[in-house]
C-alpha cells in the first residue's frame, strides 16, 4: 500500500449534493452501470488531486477518446455513425456521470456491433480474391490522420488496403522462405500465386480470431469498462477504473504471488490458447495430466458451465484460471492426440519469485563491480511477511558485500514502480536519515517522506541504471540519489515523467482511507503529487540523467509527456538534507565518460538509426511487392544493425554469486531463463559502459584517498 500523510481529506458538500439530485426525473431503478457510473463520478470530484469539471467540455474530451479507442483506425464507424453520436451524446456524457441514464456506450456499441458483422462479411469477400501485389498504392493505417468513411464502398475500400498490407507483408515474408531453402530436398517449391493464397489464408485466420473476440469477448460489460477508463484516464493518464477480476490480477502482480496451477500459456498463429510450461511441484505438474502443448479449450470454475475461450486473448484466460486458494478449476484440455480431456486442479498459492530482485558481479580488470536487477518496486500488501522489495534489494546488498565489490549498480531500466513506501526504504539503505520525497495533497499541503534509520547499509560507489520506461518509484529512488549527489545517474536523457501517487478505493467504500471493498469495481485513484526534494515535480519532466546514453526508445513517443491528459510540471519548496560527499567531482566523472562515447562509433549509430526508426512509423506503407520490399529491406537492414550494436563483441565477465548458479536447478526451464539472464548481461552494452564509469568514480575515490594519505604523512 503507498504510503500517504496522515490527512483526512474533506468531501465537499456542494459536489455531493450535485450528484445525488441529477438524473433523479428517471423512475426506473438505477442499473449496474448507472451506480457504478454515478460512483465513479463521486469518486473523481471529492478525491481526484487536480479534478476537471465534469461539464460538456469534459464529455466533449471523453466522446471523442472513447470512439477513437473503440475504433483506432477508424475502420468501423461511418462519418454519419459518428455525427449520429455526437448530436445525441457529446454533451450528454457528463450528465451520466451525474446519474442520468447510461445510453452513450450502449448505443455506440450496438453500431459497432452491426459495423463489425458487416466488416466481418466484406472481409470474407475481399479475402476471397486473389490481391494484385504490382499495383502501385499505398495505405494510412494511422487513425489519427483519419477521418471517417462516407460510405460502406469507402469504407470497404479502407478495408481492403489494410487487409491487402496484412497480406502483403505475409507474402513477402513467404519469398523470403522460398528463396532461403530453394534447392532443399524436403522443401516444396510453391508458386507465386501459391504464395498469395497461403498469405491470405494467413489473414482470413487472423480475422476471424478478431471478430471471434469481438463477438464472444467484447462484451456489454468490456465496452463499459473501457467507457469508464476513458473517463478516469481524461482526468490523468493513471487514474483507472478496474472490475473486481481486473482488481485481483492488479493485485498479484504488484504482490509477486497468486493462486493458481502453475503454468504459463501461449497462443499460436491459429489463435489457439497453448500450455507453454509446467512450473514444478505446481498443481499442474502434480495433476500428471497437464502437459506443454495442451490447447485450454474451456475453463470452469468448479462445477459451474465452463467458459468457452473463443476470442480470449492470453491475459483474460490467465485471470479465469487464477482464484482463490483451495478452490477448484477444471480446464478442457485438447491433447497433442486429439483427444478431448477435463482436468480438475485445485489451485494453490504460486510465488512469481523470478521478478523479485535478483543480483550478479561483474569484473573488470581488477575491480568487481556488484550489479542488482530490480524489475519493479513490489510488495505483497495481504501478508505481513510478504514479499518487499526493499527487503530483497538489502539482502542482495549483503551478499554483494560479502563478494567484496567495489560498487553498485541499481539497475531500474523498465521499472515501471509500484510501492511508495519501499522506495523511501531503499533509499535508506544508500544514505543517512533524512528527507526522500515530498508528497503534496489536492488541498497543496505538503509532507515529507523520510528515511528515519541512522547509518547506510552501503556506502560505496554508487550507479542507477534507467531508461524511458522507469517510472514513478524508480523516479524517485533516482531523484533522491542524484540530489543527494549520492550516486551517477546513467541512461536515457530522461526517464517516463510520472510524478503522482495513486491509491486504490472501492467504489463501495465511504471515504478514500476506507479498506478497498471491490464489489462493483475499483478506480485507481490520483491523489497526491509527489516532489524530489529539490522541490522539483517528477511529473512530465522525470529524471535527466547524468550520463546519457543514446538508446532506440529516445525518438518514439512513450513518455508522459506525450500524452495530452498528462497532469503538468510544477514545483515546491526544497526541503532541507545535506547532500552526500561522493569522494569524486561529478563533472570530471561526466567528461570521463563524454569521451569515451565520442570515441565509440556504436552509440552514434545507435542514435541515428533510432531516429531514422521514429520517422519511418509516420510514413503510409507501401502496396505494392517492389516498393514494399525495397523499403522492408532498409527497414530490416537497421534494426539487424541495431540490434548488434545493442550487444557487445567482447563480453563482460559477469557471473552469478555462488549461492545463485544452480538455484533453479531444480526447475529446468527457471534455470535455463536464469542462465539466458545472465548471457545478456554479459552482452549488455550499457551495463558496460555503466561498469567503465563505475571504474571512473572507484579511480577518483582512490586518488583523492592518496592525496588524503600524502596530505597526512607531508603534515
Amino acid at each position: 500500500m503507498k504510503r500517504l500523510p496522515i490527512v483526512i481529506t474533506m468531501v465537499v458538500a456542494g459536489s455531493f449534493l450535485a450528484f445525488q439530485t441529477l438524473g433523479k426525473s428517471n423512475n426506473n431503478p438505477p442499473s449496474k452501470y448507472e451506480e457504478i457510473l454515478k460512483l465513479v463520478g463521486q469518486k473523481l470530484t471529492e478525491y481526484h488531486y487536480s479534478p476537471q469539471n465534469i461539464d460538456d467540455a469534459f464529455s466533449q474530451k471523453v466522446f471523442k477518446k472513447y470512439l477513437n479507442q473503440i475504433d483506432p483506425d477508424k475502420s468501423f464507424f461511418l462519418q454519419s455513425d459518428y455525427d449520429l453520436l455526437k448530436q445525441k451524446y457529446e454533451n450528454r456524457i457528463d450528465d451520466e456521470i451525474k446519474g442520468a441514464p447510461v445510453e452513450f456506450f450502449l448505443e455506440a456499441g450496438k453500431i459497432f456491433n452491426t459495423r463489425m458483422e458487416e466488416n466481418a462479411k466484406m472481409c470474407s469477400e475481399i479475402l476471397s480474391r486473389p490481391f494484385d501485389f504490382n499495383v502501385e498504392e499505398e495505405v494510412n493505417l494511422d487513425g489519427d490522420k483519419l477521418n471517417y468513411t462516407n460510405n460502406e464502398a469507402e469504407r470497404k475500400d479502407r478495408l481492403k488496403k489494410k487487409l491487402k498490407y496484412l497480406a502483403l507483408q505475409r507474402y513477402s515474408d513467404l519469398l523470403d522462405i522460398r528463396e532461403k531453402n530453394k534447392g532443399k530436398d524436403s522443401f516444396v517449391v510453391k508458386t507465386d500465386a501459391q504464395l498469395e493464397l497461403e498469405a491470405r489464408d494467413k489473414v482470413k485466420k487472423l480475422m476471424d480470431r478478431t471478430f471471434d473476440r469481438y463477438r464472444y469477448k467484447f462484451t456489454d460489460d468490456d465496452k463499459f469498462n473501457m467507457f469508464v477508463n476513458a473517463i478516469t484516464t481524461t482526468m490523468d493518464p493513471h487514474t483507472e477504473f478496474f472490475p473486481p477480476v481486473d482488481k485481483r490480477y492488479f493485485d498479484e502482480e504488484m504482490s509477486g504471488r497468486f493462486f493458481g496451477i502453475g503454468a504459463s500459456l501461449t497462443s499460436n498463429e491459429d489463435g489457439n490458447i497453448k500450455i507453454n510450461s509446467v512450473i514444478t511441484g505446481s498443481p499442474a505438474w502434480k495433476s500428471g495430466e497437464v502437459q506443454v502443448g495442451d490447447i485450454v479449450l474451456k475453463v470452469g470454475q468448479g462445477n459451474q458451465e465452463p467458459t468457452d475461450l473463443t476470442g480470449y486473448d492470453i491475459t483474460d484466460a490467465v485471470k479465469l484460471i487464477r482464484g482463490q486458494k483451495g478452490t477448484e478449476v477444471r480446464l478442457t484440455l485438447k491433447k497433442a492426440d486429439g483427444a478431448i480431456k477435463v482436468v480438475s486442479i485445485i489451485r494453490d498459492e504460486i510465488v512469481q519469485d523470478e521478478t523479485f530482485a535478483r543480483s550478479a558481479v561483474v569484473k573488470n580488470g581488477d575491480e568487481k563491480i556488484g550489479y542488482i536487477y530490480l524489475p519493479e518496486f513490489y510488495a505483497d500488501f495481504e501478508h505481513p511477511n510478504g514479499n518487499r522489495c526493499s527487503v530483497d534489494v538489502a539482502k542482495e546488498v549483503i551478499k554483494l558485500k560479502e563478494q567484496n565489490v567495489d560498487g553498485i549498480v541499481i539497475d531500474l531500466r523498465n521499472n515501471g514502480g509500484g510501492s511508495l513506501y519501499d522506495v523511501v526504504q531503499m533509499v535508506g539503505l544508500f544514505v543517512d536519515e533524512g528527507p526522500v520525497v515530498q508528497v503534496k495533497d489536492r488541498d497543496n499541503r505538503a509532507s515529507v517522506l523520510r528515511d528515519k534509520e541512522k547509518g547506510v547499509l552501503y556506502s560505496g560507489p554508487l550507479a542507477v541504471m534507467v531508461n524511458e520506461f522507469s517510472a514513478s518509484a524508480s523516479e524517485i529512488f533516482a531523484a533522491a540519489i542524484q540530489d543527494y549527489n549520492r550516486g551517477v545517474i546513467i541512461g536515457s536523457t530522461s526517464t517516463y515523467g510520472k510524478g503522482t501517487v495513486q491509491r486504490n478505493i472501492g467504489l463501495n467504500d465511504d471515504g478514500i482511507f476506507a479498506l478497498s471493498s471491490p464489489d462493483l469495481g475499483t478506480i485507481k485513484l490520483t491523489i497526491q503529487k509527489f516532489y524530489r526534494i529539490n522541490g522539483g515535480s517528477t511529473q512530465l519532466r522525470g529524471v535527466k540523467s547524468n550520463i546519457v546514453l543514446p538508446d532506440n526508445l529516445e525518438y518514439l513517443k512513450v513518455r508522459e509527456k506525450d500524452d495530452p491528459d498528462a497532469l503538468p510540471w510544477d514545483e515546491i519548496a526544497k526541503a532541507s538534507y545535506t547532500p552526500w560527499n561522493p569522494g569524486y567531482d561529478l563533472k570530471t566523472i561526466e567528461q570521463l565518460s563524454n569521451q569515451r562515447l565520442e570515441k565509440n562509433s556504436s552509440f552514434k549509430m545507435i542514435q541515428e538509426s533510432s531516429e531514422w526508426l521514429a520517422k519511418e512509423n509516420d510514413k503510409k506503407y507501401f502496396l505494392d511487392i517492389t516498393r514494399y520490399r525495397k523499403e522492408q529491406q532498409k527497414i530490416n537492414n537497421t534494426i539487424k544493425q541495431m540490434e548488434s550494436l545493442l550487444k557487445l563483441k567482447d563480453s563482460l565477465n559477469v557471473s552469478p554469486l555462488p549461492e545463485e548458479a544452480t538455484h533453479w536447478a531444480k526447475d529446468a526451464d527457471k534455470q535455463l531463463r536464469f542462465n539466458q539472464w545472465i548471457k545478456g548481461l554479459r552482452t549488455d552494452i550499457y551495463l558496460d559502459q555503466t561498469v567503465k564509469v563505475m571504474g571512473d568514480m572507484i579511480n577518483q575515490q582512490n586518488l583523492a584517498k592518496a592525496k588524503q594519505a600524502d596530505g597526512k604523512k607531508a603534515f
